[in-house]
């Protein structure tokens, strides 16, 4: 099975020591966010844990200690994008964050390793021609340390709305033009464009529209075939990713980025940030007396038969 890091938001950044001691220990709790009582146990063993994914803006504290990940397959989506300090207020520096990316290409391969520019949204500073000269510089310093970049186009949450306001969505026609011009510019340097949760209008310029996270993509990632359980419904609507098994927390990701759609605000944040224990099972605080424990089913996906299609993904 895959277990995802990343969608509720930022476990390199942010707790690295959290889950390195998870690893240690072999098990993590993770708490339903709709419903606070009921909590998943995980057994945190590459016998039946085929992929840790793992989405960050800042893998540099998790470096380190990657011999510890040795044992379990990996992939990261480590995002950068051109927004300043007044829309990621605690992202670290990019130059900073373009060395951590290709520290961690070298350590686990640059085909386990994705590039995310997203969300992309325009204003009077961020236009399109920025984009596309920021796209073009980060595109030439991650060459030959990504094979792939996942773009995709703010969406307008509530949340988002409310934490940034005077936003508005990207329009059709800046769409196409970005689409056009940002798979040019990735295909020049070696580097396949995908789209995530954006259908297929972008397909013509020749992106990957399937998906960021569905089966083929891990499956090229990992080298592995995988045998996905028949039924399992996609995790979104218009894609096949495999976004399911999050052991993330709402509310709990430092970076204050003011697009975000997993933080309700600061002060929330805050207090959760400050409810953590390193060395609780649980991301954010400890067990409570009405919670209801039950074990993940978690089997191995890898199909271990050898055939003409296993050697081509390697």
């Amino acid at each position: 099975m895959i277990l995802n890091t990343g969608s509720r938001t930022d476990i390199p950044a942010y707790y690295s020591q959290w889950f390195y001691r998870r690893v240690e220990e072999g098990y993590l709790l993770a708490r339903n966010p709709y419903n606070p009582v009921q909590v998943t146990r995980y057994e945190l063993k590459p016998e039946v844990v085929d992929c840790l994914t793992f989405c960050t803006k800042n893998p540099a504290p998790m470096l380190s200690g990657l011999p510890r990940l040795r044992p379990f397959r990996q992939v990261w989506y480590v995002t950068v994008t051109p927004y300043g300090k007044e829309i990621e207020p605690f992202v670290p520096d990019k130059e900073a964050v373009l060395a951590s990316f290709k520290e961690l290409s070298r350590a686990v391969g640059e085909r386990a390793v994705f590039w995310r520019y997203d969300p992309i949204f325009l204003n009077d500073t961020y236009t399109v021609e920025y984009h596309l000269r920021q796209f073009e510089a980060m595109a030439s310093a991650l060459a030959g340390y990504t094979s792939r970049c996942v773009i995709s186009f703010i969406d307008l949450y509530e949340k988002t709305k409310r934490n940034f306001p005077g936003i508005r969505a990207v329009r059709r026609e800046e769409r196409l033009v970005l689409g056009e011009n940002l798979a040019r510019i990735a295909g020049a340097h070696g580097i396949k464009l995908h789209t995530c949760c954006e259908g297929d209008e972008l397909a013509p310029f020749g992106i990957d529209c399937g998906g960021c996270m569905t089966r083929e993509v891990l499956e090229q990632a990992i080298g592995e075939r995988l045998l996905v359980p028949g039924g399992r419904k996609p995790a979104r609507h218009e894609r096949s990713c495999l976004l399911g098994n999050d052991i993330g927390a709402y509310n709990s990701c430092g970076h204050g980025c003011l697009y975000c759609y997993a933080n309700y605000d600061r002060a929330t944040v805050i207090r959760n940030m400050k409810a953590h224990d390193p060395a609780s099972p649980y991301l954010i605080g400890h067990s409570r007396p009405d919670e209801v424990i039950r074990a993940a089913r978690q089997e191995s996906w890898i199909d271990r038969q050898i055939s003409l299609d296993d050697w081509a993904l390697r």
